[in-house]
This record gives C-alpha cells, sequence and structure tokens, in this order.
C-alpha cells in the first residue's frame, strides 16, 4: 500500500489489486472487472503494488495501448519495482526502436505459417482428447489446456516435450506473485536454459522457429546471444500461458451453456466468428505502461514516470464499446476489443492463438459433445498478469 500523492484526486482513489480485483471470488474474473468499470471513472489509482493508475474504460485502455509517445512500454509490470527489471525484447522496447525485432516475430507467426502447421496443431488436439474421452471426465486445465499450445509450441520451436512442465512453471514465477521463485529468478532461469541453445543454433542453425529468428538479417546484422535470449524467453512466456488459461474460461461457459454448445457445433469448421467473439468477451492480460511526461488524461494529471495499468479484459466488456457485452453473441461484426492489444505492441501470436483455439472448439464439440462441470472443478481465482482458474473439471456421459 503507497501513501496517496498530492495529484491523485480522492473521487479517483479505488483500493484494487489488479492481479485479484474485488469480488472477483463472487462474481468472477469478468464480472467483477466489469462491475469496477460500471462503479468508477474511465481512470481511478489504487494503492496496491506501489500506487499505479488503470484504465478502466476501453477507451482509456485503447488510447494508452497505443499511443507510445504518451505511454511507453520501458516499464510493463507493476510493482515498478519488479517491472523494471523485466527488460525483454520487443515488449519493453517503444518504436522505432522495436520494430526490427518486432518483424522478427511477425514473419515466423503469420497467417500462412500458422495455416503451414494447421494439422499438427489438429493431431494434438485430437489426441489429448481421445486419451480422455472414454473416461467420462477430465481436469481439462491439467490433460488438456496445459499441455495442447505447449506441445504445439515446443514443436515450432523446437524444444523437447520433456522440457515443458519447468518452462511452464518458470513462466508462471514471471506472471504471478507468491511463487516459489521470484520473478528475477524465473527470468534467470529462462536465460540459463537459453543460453545454451541459442549458442547452439547460431553455429548451427535449424528449421525452427528460433533458429529462423537468431539468424535472421535484421538490416546488415543478426541478433547478438543477449538479444536473442531474451526474446526467446519473451517468445515461450507468451506461448505457453495466455492460450492456457482462455480456453479453461471458455469450456466453463461451454459446460454451463447447452445452447452455446449446440451452435458452436451447429458452425462446423466455420468458427471464425465465433472465436473473435470469444475472444472479445475473454480479455485476461493486465499489463501496464509508463507515462513519459506529466500529462492530463480522462479528467486527472498523469505524472512523468507514474505507471498506468491496462486491463485488455475492460475494452471488449465496456458497454460503451459493445452492446450486451457480457452476453456471447456470434453474430457480433468487427466487436471492438483488445483481447490481442491493440497498437505497436499488438500480439504477434494472435494467428496461432485463433487457430488453436478454433481447432479446439471443433474437435472436442465433434467428440464430446455434451458434458458438464465436474464435482471436483474449482473455479477459484488464480491471482497473476493472465487471469486464470484454479482447475476446470469436466464430466459427460459415455
Amino acid at each position: 500500500m503507497t501513501v496517496i500523492p498530492a495529484h491523485v484526486p480522492a473521487s479517483h482513489v479505488v483500493d484494487v489489486d489488479v492481479y485479484l480485483p474485488p469480488l472477483i471470488e463472487e462474481l468472477g474474473f469478468h464480472r467483477a472487472w466489469a462491475k469496477l468499470q460500471a462503479d468508477n471513472p474511465s481512470v481511478v489509482w489504487t494503492p496496491r503494488n506501489e500506487g499505479h493508475w488503470i484504465a478502466l474504460s476501453g477507451e482509456a485502455l485503447q488510447q494508452v495501448q497505443s499511443d507510445p509517445q504518451r505511454f511507453s512500454s520501458r516499464v510493463i509490470v507493476v510493482p515498478k519495482s519488479i517491472g523494471e527489471g523485466h527488460g525483454l525484447i520487443p515488449t519493453t522496447i517503444d518504436p522505432p526502436e522495436h520494430r526490427p525485432y518486432r518483424a522478427l516475430l511477425n514473419a515466423r507467426l503469420n497467417p500462412g505459417t500458422v495455416r503451414g502447421i494447421g494439422e499438427t496443431i489438429r493431431h494434438t488436439a485430437i489426441d489429448l482428447i481421445e486419451q480422455v474421452r472414454a473416461n467420462g471426465h477430465c481436469n481439462f486445465t491439467t490433460h488438456y489446456a496445459e499441455v495442447f499450445p505447449v506441445r504445439v509450441f515446443l514443436a515450432m520451436v523446437n524444444l523437447p516435450e520433456a522440457d515443458a512442465d519447468k518452462i511452464r512453471h518458470w513462466a508462471a514465477c514471471m506472471t504471478r506473485p507468491g511463487m516459489p521463485m521470484t520473478f528475477d529468478e524465473g527470468k534467470q532461469a529462462f536465460f540459463d536454459y537459453l543460453g545454451p541453445v541459442v549458442e547452439e543454433r547460431q553455429a548451427h542453425p535449424g528449421e525452427d522457429m528460433l533458429s529462423q529468428m537468431i539468424t535472421a538479417d535484421m538490416g546488415g546484422r543478426t541478433l547478438s546471444r543477449d538479444e536473442a535470449v531474451s526474446v526467446c524467453t519473451q517468445v515461450l512466456i507468451a506461448g505457453v500461458d495466455t492460450v492456457v488459461n482462455f480456453l479453461g474460461f471458455i469450456l466453463v461457459e461451454l459446460a454451463e451453456d447447452p445452447a452455446l454448445r449446440r451452435e458452436l457445433a451447429a458452425m462446423g469448421e466455420n468458427l471464425t466468428p465465433a472465436v473473435n467473439e470469444l475472444f472479445r468477451r475473454f480479455g485476461l492480460v493486465t499489463i501496464g505502461r509508463e507515462v513519459r511526461d506529466d500529462i492530463e488524461f480522462h479528467g486527472v494529471a498523469l505524472k512523468a514516470g507514474d505507471m498506468i495499468c491496462i486491463p485488455t479484459v475492460v475494452h471488449g466488456i465496456d458497454p460503451a464499446q459493445n452492446a450486451d457485452p457480457l452476453a456471447i453473441d456470434f453474430t457480433r461484426r468487427r466487436a471492438p476489443h483488445s483481447g490481442f492489444g491493440s497498437g505497436p505492441h499488438m500480439c504477434p501470436g494472435q494467428e496461432l492463438a485463433r487457430k488453436e483455439v478454433a481447432i479446439t472448439l471443433e474437435e472436442w464439440l465433434r467428440r464430446i459433445p455434451d458434458f458438464e462441470l465436474a464435482p471436483d472443478a474449482d473455479l477459484s481465482p488464480v491471482p497473476g498478469i493472465v487471469g486464470a482458474l484454479k482447475r476446470v473439471s469436466l464430466q459427460w456421459p459415455v
């Protein structure tokens, strides 16, 4: 808890831990954020996590994400004392310096590349579903969600599937409070693991995504060893966490809404509108930006060096942006949201995430069309940068 600074009006102070917002136990992750949004101004200040601003309206959030001239990505994690040590490329670099690094990711995660691995993704999904289908129940979190996107991504970067658990653990230590390792220890574990990998692939590159990034031309040069380790660490963190938890929220919704399941199943493989709507409805990531200079923003004075958090969930569920925003409506078109962020740091892995979710829904509903939450399901929130549920257990007739 931090003393309220003189430039913060009392009317804009709200006691909010962005990693575990008020009423989340009672309302759930997304409805808790919706209530905060409905009850408060578009920009508020909290004394939690060393004190920082929060953008609560979709308009304010998108402005922060999309304006690096006023809001820098130099620090993207609160508390700021921890975020100062993040420093991963390219997420903590502003334009124009970040563009060559971002181009490396865009070239390896473009729609053509994702289409090329579509059958690998599908075979992985089918294999995991078939392993549990005859049982009539599963812990979806551990048997599918935590395995599926990680297995796909490790294949793309040619790292051993046996390393999945430790990679996922290090990522959690960098994105969730109260873990056995500190943020810095998790980051160092990644660096120690990836250092030899980078050195080997600089000397003997393969056809995998990491080799391609490490050896790509960047205006007459390639990534240095330290740059490559930083980029690869960021890639692994992004590849093993967000889709895991997004799938959990979706399967809970489908388990509780038979009509929604039938509607999805009837769409067959034409799931693009549905997937877009689900990403709008179930935003998960909360990061931050650093205010560059003293400015007026949505009626409050922000000071240079202040942190402002951007919980991406609030954009898609803002009623000023989308009518009846908590309802899932697959007929929406061009619904504004920030499920993948916006602006120069918009998620380069969004095409891969969409494909993974679409294939999961297709293959799960084809094989297990009717299911419900099992008695041992535990939908308690797991605090962290990425919203999560503790245990999504499902059951179905066999």
